[in-house]
């Protein structure tokens, strides 16, 4: 299955326009997903997109680096999708400001649903940062009228402290940023997204 293909149809059934989106271009077999790390936002210049053709994109550079800090040697995207692991943007356009548009996560909202939707073997979604908190937390509260997790450093702590959270049977890591220069300054952020990772890996054994 293309993901690319699946979710420009998807934006078109929502009045989207596919070619102002970044969509994860690769091939995978839905049924093999067993997680799904959800970041923030797509990157401003999409050379830098984790599913970027150019040689060496600070994405995906971030990515492999925070998998092989766990302890788990992948070389490319392919290598953690063989994992059983499929990563991508809660916003499939690159914020403006600080904070991502409100207007943009209403109108992308179905879009990210419509993605976790394709997993159906799913057993852990790692969110990103605080805006795919809030993305998942608002799918999940339409659902079942219940959050996924709880928002923000809170959220994060009590994860921390060994309190899981649980969506439709799916166990919720609330976690950092994957991406950008927040990870060198705030080294403490990076260590915790690779100790995620590794958590991440024991369950899905």
């Amino acid at each position: 299955m293309n993901i690319k293909s699946y979710l420009s149809e998807t934006a078109a059934k929502y009045n989207l326009d596919a070619n102002a989106l970044q969509f994860p271009d690769c091939e995978l077999d839905p049924a093999k997903i067993k997680v799904i790390m959800i970041n923030e936002v797509v990157p401003k210049n999409p050379d830098d997109w984790f599913y970027s053709d150019t040689p060496d994109p600070e994405n995906r550079r971030n990515a492999l680096g925070l998998f092989e800090g766990a302890g788990i040697p992948v070389k490319s995207m392919a290598d953690i999708l063989n994992l059983g692991v499929y990563i991508t943007a809660a916003l499939k356009t690159p914020k403006e400001g600080y904070t991502p548009d409100p207007e943009a996560i209403k109108s992308q909202l179905p879009l990210l649903e419509a993605e976790i939707a394709m997993f159906t073997n799913l057993k852990i979604i790692m969110l990103m940062g605080d805006a795919a908190i809030k993305m998942v937390n608002m799918i999940a509260k339409s659902q079942t009228k219940k959050n996924a997790c709880q928002a923000g450093a809170a959220g994060r702590r009590r994860h921390w402290n060994n309190e899981e959270f649980y969506w439709n049977g799916i166990r919720i890591f609330p976690s950092y940023i994957m991406t950008g220069k927040n990870l060198l300054i705030e080294p403490f952020k990076r260590d915790t997204i690779i100790e995620d990772i590794r958590r991440m890996m024991e369950v899905i054994k």
